[in-house]
C-alpha cells in the first residue's frame, strides 16, 4: 500500500472519528434507526470517497492506456474500447438494492415522517374547519368562496374570472361558441355524471353552429330544431336533468364539484384536478361565489 492510499484512509478515519465525537457531543439518539443509518452513511461516504479517489489518482500516475482503439477520433484524440470498471457497475447495482431495502425496511412506509405528520395535522385542522362551518349562511359562503377563488383559481382565470384574454375558461359566461362546437365535435367523458360520457354529436355544419350560438347566448329565445338532440340529457331548460348531466345554462354546485374532482380538458386546454386541495365546505363556498361572477 503506497503513501497516497495510507493518507487517504487516515483522512477517512479522521472524518469518521470526528463524526462520532460530534454525535456524542450533540447527544444524538442512535437508537433511532434514521439517525443510525445517517451516521453509517456519513462514514461510508467518507471512506469510499477518499479510498476510491486515492486508488484512481494512483492509477493515473502509473497505469497506461491499453485495449482496442475505437474508430472515432476528435482532433487526433482517440478512445479505447475498455469495459466499464467493475466497481462502478457493482456500486450502481448495490445502490438500487439498497434503495429497495431502505424503502421497505430501512425506512418503511409506515414510519414517522415530517410530511406524514404535516398531513395528519392538516387533516385534523380540516376536520375542525368543517365542523366550525357545518351550516354557514350565504354571506359566509360567498366571502369564503371569494378567498378560495383568489388563491386557487385567480392565477389562471383572473381575479375577475374573465379567463385572462382566453388563457383559461371565462367564468363570467357558461360556455363560448367555440367551446360548445368543440364539445359537439369531440364529446366529453371526464366529469363523472350519472349519464356517463357524452359522445361526439351527429350535428354538423349549420346545425352545430345553431346549437353553439344558442347555448353560448344563454339559451335565450327559441331553441333551434337541432337542440332537441341535447334535451334528452341536459333537459329542455339546459340545467342537466337534476344533476344527471352537466348544466349548460349556468354553474351549479354539482358542476363545480365535478370539475374540481376530475379536472377538465377542452378547447382552451387542460385543468388539473383539485380534489385534494379543498374541503367539501370550501368547494361549496367556491361554487357559491362563482355563481355570483358576472361579465
Amino acid at each position: 500500500m503506497n503513501s497516497l492510499m495510507v493518507k487517504a484512509l487516515a483522512f477517512s478515519a479522521t472524518l469518521m472519528i470526528a463524526t462520532v465525537v460530534v454525535v456524542k457531543y450533540m447527544n444524538v439518539d442512535l437508537s433511532d434507526p434514521i439517525n443510525y443509518i445517517t451516521i453509517l452513511g456519513a462514514a461510508a461516504i467518507a471512506f469510499l470517497t477518499f479510498g476510491v479517489a486515492a486508488k484512481y489518482i494512483n492509477q493515473m500516475k502509473t497505469d497506461k492506456s491499453t485495449g482496442e482503439l475505437a474508430n472515432e477520433s476528435w482532433d487526433g484524440i482517440g478512445e479505447y474500447k475498455n469495459e466499464m470498471p467493475a466497481g462502478w457497475a457493482y456500486s450502481f447495482l448495490g445502490t438500487i438494492i439498497w434503495g429497495v431495502w431502505y424503502w421497505f425496511s430501512g425506512y418503511p412506509l409506515n414510519a414517522f415522517s415530517q410530511i406524514g405528520q404535516y398531513n395528519e395535522e392538516v387533516k385534523a385542522y380540516n376536520t375542525k374547519f368543517e365542523a366550525a362551518f357545518a351550516n354557514p349562511d350565504q354571506a359566509t359562503l360567498t366571502a369564503m368562496g371569494e378567498s378560495v377563488f383568489l388563491v386557487q383559481c385567480a392565477p389562471c382565470h383572473g381575479e375577475t374570472g374573465d379567463g385572462i384574454s382566453g388563457k383559461a375558461h371565462d367564468l363570467t359566461n357558461r360556455m363560448s361558441k367555440e367551446q360548445v362546437l368543440d364539445v359537439i365535435a369531440k364529446g366529453s367523458n371526464q366529469l363523472g355524471y350519472a349519464m356517463g360520457a357524452m359522445p361526439p354529436m351527429l350535428a354538423q355544419g349549420a346545425d352545430a353552429e345553431a346549437i353553439a350560438a344558442y347555448v353560448a347566448g344563454g339559451m335565450q329565445g327559441a331553441a333551434p330544431a337541432a337542440f332537441a338532440t341535447c334535451t334528452s340529457c341536459h333537459g329542455a331548460d339546459g340545467k342537466g336533468n337534476n344533476g344527471a348531466a352537466p348544466s349548460i345554462v349556468g354553474y351549479d354546485e354539482t358542476l363545480i364539484s365535478n370539475v374540481l374532482e376530475h379536472g377538465k380538458k377542452g378547447a382552451i386546454g387542460a385543468m388539473p384536478s383539485f380534489k385534494t386541495r379543498l374541503t367539501p365546505v370550501q368547494e361549496k363556498a367556491l361554487a357559491t361565489y362563482i355563481q355570483t361572477i358576472k361579465g
